[in-house]
């Protein structure tokens, strides 16, 4: 695994660096040592899964508030995806930034997303599948969002939404004084 930080702090691209032979190649996806000698400790306690039929899904922005907001990595397994963290950390230098990454199922690289970042993205192509290691259970009462489309971020997303979740449509414009995570 190669880790490569992003433009928001905490945020890690993590790359393949597959060993190839006649077979094809073999390549570490995760590795908790690794991650923690660079300074990212996390533990998996679920992963999730979500398939997208269509080109130009959303989801997001999640995160899952205090007590227990929850860090994740994703990958997308099918396809190819932007995947978009938004720094809700108030004490952060990147506070209220964003960055992006394309993810895709032929590089196999991922996104490490720590707690206090909100996490979505769109599907670039038809019948894309991602997958989530979560660090920390999902808590439903703690479950929270911001708007895809809010102006505070400015998120440059690449091609148009036309499939969204009616709750993730409808969260309000952000306030910074209200509850983060």
């Amino acid at each position: 695994m190669k880790l490569s930080p992003t433009s928001i702090a905490g945020v890690v691209r993590i790359d393949l660096e597959p060993k190839t032979d006649d077979r094809g190649w073999f390549a570490r996806g995760f590795c908790q040592q690794t991650l923690a000698d660079a300074g990212h400790h996390f533990t998996v306690h679920q992963t999730n899964l979500s398939f997208n039929a269509k080109a130009g899904t959303l989801r997001g922005m999640h995160y899952q508030a205090e007590p227990l907001p929850d860090p994740k990595i994703v990958r997308c397994e099918r396809g190819a995806i932007f995947d978009v963290a938004i720094d809700l950390r108030p004490a952060s230098a990147t506070y209220m930034k964003w960055t992006g990454e394309e993810l895709t199922a032929a590089t196999g690289a991922a996104l490490l997303i720590p707690a206090g970042c909100a996490h979505g993205f769109i599907s670039l192509t038809d019948d894309s599948q991602v997958l989530y290691l979560m660090g920390a259970p999902y808590d439903a009462d703690l479950a929270r969002g911001v708007r895809w489309n809010d102006p505070a971020f400015g998120i440059d997303w690449p091609i148009e939404a036309t499939t969204i979740n009616p709750r993730d449509a409808a969260y309000p414009d952000y306030d910074p004084e209200q509850e983060t995570p």
